[in-house]
């Protein structure tokens, strides 16, 4: 139970770093970060963002890559030993269906309660994060205005 906690304690961490490196990315691309971790029971939204008249409703996805120095490529998973780049998978694969709908769910919630008006353009960005622990980089990607 230990080991699950810890897990847990770790995808925790791994989240909140990522959330802020998501929101230091978007300020420094324009953005105005007007909310983080708007959430309800039957759903959250990790980052309300603003860029000219266009809200932004952010999904943020981070994973730990490592690259160890003198590997020539292969990849480190978290407990240090070497893993083959097909062991891992992309950040993106983690917004799977049914978390869009609950994002979807959220979304009409928070449109709602904030009074957004119908004429309000708004759009759903997923931004993911490769983190490396080892060299304190992180690489970055938007991917725009998704549909749910």
């Amino acid at each position: 139970m230990t080991d699950r906690q810890g897990n847990r304690s770790d995808r925790a961490q791994v989240g909140q770093i990522g959330e802020e490196t998501a929101c230091k990315y978007l300020k420094k691309h324009g953005f105005e970060i007007v909310e983080r971790n708007y959430w309800k029971k039957w759903g959250e939204i990790d980052i309300v963002a603003r860029k000219g008249n266009m809200v932004h409703f952010v999904e943020v996805k981070a994973v730990v890559r490592s690259v160890p120095s003198g590997s020539r490529g292969q990849l480190s998973d978290k407990s240090g030993g070497l893993a083959s780049e097909s062991d891992f998978y992309d950040a993106e694969d983690n917004v799977h269906p049914w978390k869009l709908k609950r994002l979807s769910r959220a979304i009409q919630t928070y449109c709602l309660e904030r009074n957004l008006p119908d004429e309000q353009e708004w759009q759903v960005d997923v931004v993911t994060i490769e983190l490396d622990f080892d060299t304190r980089r992180a690489r970055v990607k938007i991917l725009d205005d998704i549909g749910l």
